[in-house]
């Protein structure tokens, strides 16, 4: 059953820096059915991300049921991120000065 779809607040800055770094971003935030939220591509790698607000405890925003059995299910890997920092280590990227 598909959810609702809300983005959390910290994903367009996210979003922002990825494509301002030369990622191809697509928003995967409206296939519902915990699905992640942003599809990246990056130096011929794909990456999904899950993107929960990083302005409350990680326990406060945790995955919720859907999200879990999705990311349990899923073969590939995926990251959930809180800010740009962890967007950046989840695509094995050192350090970015910005533009």
């Amino acid at each position: 059953m598909r959810r609702a779809s809300r983005t959390d607040a910290n994903q367009a800055e996210i979003v922002k820096t990825l494509r301002e770094m030369g990622c191809s971003v697509l928003d995967l935030s409206a296939v519902g059915d915990g699905c992640p939220d942003i599809l990246i591509g990056y130096q011929g790698r794909n990456v999904l991300m899950e993107v929960k607000r990083d302005d409350v405890a990680p326990s406060a925003s945790k995955l919720n049921a859907v999200q879990r059995r999705w990311h349990t299910a899923w073969q590939g890997q995926v990251a959930v991120v809180r800010c740009v920092g962890a967007a950046l280590d989840a695509l094995q990227i050192k350090e970015w000065k910005g533009p």
